[in-house]
């Protein structure tokens, strides 16, 4: 290869990095009007929209939801609960973690809910925080949007004969995961420790890891089975062996780009350089494989 094609190859990238992260923002951002419903259990289902999935556990004790959404997308989430008897029946909201695509439905619903959160979101949604790589800020939420109920490792309700169990995992996507386990039902939310079948933003900047993440993917999968259902923070409906490879990809990219760097090179020269095939698979989502390379270089360094 000539200098002039060394260069020519490596400004291309860098272009394609630059608008693939404008197109990532205006993806993370695209309007959709509505919500998704599909029944996992009798009393779980789980709500697709704009953001974070979102799970709700219904019966005669009221409404259990897990994550409520962007605030624009509040309007129709209130219409996607009337299936399940309203928003006046809404008792607790759960919020995996502090991200707005997962909690900015707090400033309406957290009028009447219960909100539901590790300490630590609590703490990040009392002060402005950002995101850079999406170019996002949240302001401090107002008091009644906060999550007025918070624990430290693990928390336990019962409501409707179900056992809903929340467990803290930390430093994986934030510094305030949570997961969601429907014991009787089988079924589990993983928040944003789980994206579905593409590359996960994980956020470095505020607590994330990717190699924690996978360690506590790992520490999900001994607590499930072959029948147990996956909800993902983004992504469809999944199970374990699907979370398996998911781990598998945490593992597998993060070595690679750990042999790039003990090889000597830089961002740029690892982005160039590329993940091998193996990965290909997962480049469909709304990160860039260039972007993922940036992502787990930035845990490495962290790390």
């Amino acid at each position: 290869m000539t200098v002039l094609s060394r260069i020519s190859k490596a400004t291309l990238l860098f272009v394609t990095i630059g608008l693939t992260t404008t197109a990532i923002a205006e993806k993370h951002n695209a309007t959709t009007p509505s919500f998704r419903s599909a029944a996992i259990t009798d009393q779980v289902s789980m709500l697709r929209g704009k953001g974070g999935n979102v799970a709700v556990l219904t019966g005669e004790q009221g409404i259990l939801m897990v994550d409520d959404d962007y605030q624009d997308m509040t309007p129709a989430l209130k219409t996607a609960l009337q299936p399940f008897g309203g928003e006046n029946k809404l008792t607790y909201i759960i919020n995996t973690h502090w991200h707005g695509d997962h909690t900015q439905g707090n400033l309406h619903f957290g009028h009447s809910a219960k909100i539901v959160a590790h300490d630590n979101v609590r703490e990040r949604l009392l002060t402005s925080q950002e995101v850079k790589l999406f170019k996002m800020v949240t302001e401090p939420y107002p008091e009644h949007a906060l999550p007025s109920i918070t624990y430290q490792k693990e928390l336990t309700l019962h409501m409707n004969g179900e056992e809903v169990s929340v467990m803290h995992l930390p430093g994986g996507h934030t510094d305030g995961d949570s997961v969601v386990f429907f014991k009787k039902a089988n079924v589990i939310h993983m928040g944003d420790l789980y994206f579905n079948g593409f590359f996960p933003f994980v956020d470095v900047q505020n607590g994330g890891s990717v190699i924690k993440m996978s360690k506590n993917v790992t520490e999900v999968l001994g607590m499930i089975d072959d029948n147990t259902i996956v909800i993902p923070g983004h992504g469809p409906v999944s199970n374990k062996a699907e979370l398996t490879a998911f781990r598998d990809m945490l593992r597998g990219t993060y070595t690679e780009v750990q042999e790039m760097r003990d090889k000597g090179m830089n961002l740029g020269q690892m982005q160039v350089e590329g993940l091998s095939a193996d990965w290909i698979d997962w480049t469909g989502g709304f990160l860039s494989e260039q972007v993922w390379i940036g992502i787990v270089n930035s845990s490495i360094e962290k790390d």
